[in-house]
């Protein structure tokens, strides 16, 4: 899991073995037999691979296989990944348990669906109104009053 991780790792972030080797004060050779599963980091380097990683010290040695594609690497901290759902025939989806545990999710309550061009983003609504209150206040007192008062 650790190898198959550390090379998925890198090359999310784009970083070459030599990269990440001298971010972390090693042999390019020494990291090289850690992706092959050769040899594994003592607990110090893997404290600096998940800093350099953005990723949970433990989010090193798990992996986490998803119905059609496979081992995904470990998520970013402060992020998840719940796996895939399938959308039906009538648009709808199934939140994963653990996601609706997270955030208190329950029957019959509202989210508001956001996107951009790479996926959805689904956000309890009091959340996002409350986001929306606190933008608008902010943009408030960034507006000085008209003195002509029109």
């Amino acid at each position: 899991m650790l190898k198959d991780n550390l090379v998925m790792l890198r090359n999310l972030h784009g970083f070459s073995q030599e990269a990440i080797a001298e971010k972390i004060g090693i042999s390019r050779q020494a990291y090289a037999k850690w992706e092959t599963g050769a040899t594994v980091p003592d607990i110090e380097k893997c404290v600096l691979l998940a800093e350099t990683y953005g990723t949970p010290l433990d989010s090193l040695v798990r992996t986490e296989p998803v119905e059609g594609l496979g081992l995904i690497p470990p998520a970013p901290k402060g992020k998840n990944i719940w796996g895939s759902v399938a959308v039906n025939d009538r648009g709808q989806i199934v939140i994963p348990k653990g996601a609706r545990d997270l955030f208190g999710l329950t029957g019959g309550q509202r989210l508001i669906v956001l996107s951009d061009e790479t996926g959805i983003a689904l956000i309890p609504d009091e959340a996002f109104l409350a986001n929306i209150k606190r933008a608008a206040e902010y943009a408030e007192k960034q507006i000085p009053p008209d003195p002509t008062g029109g």
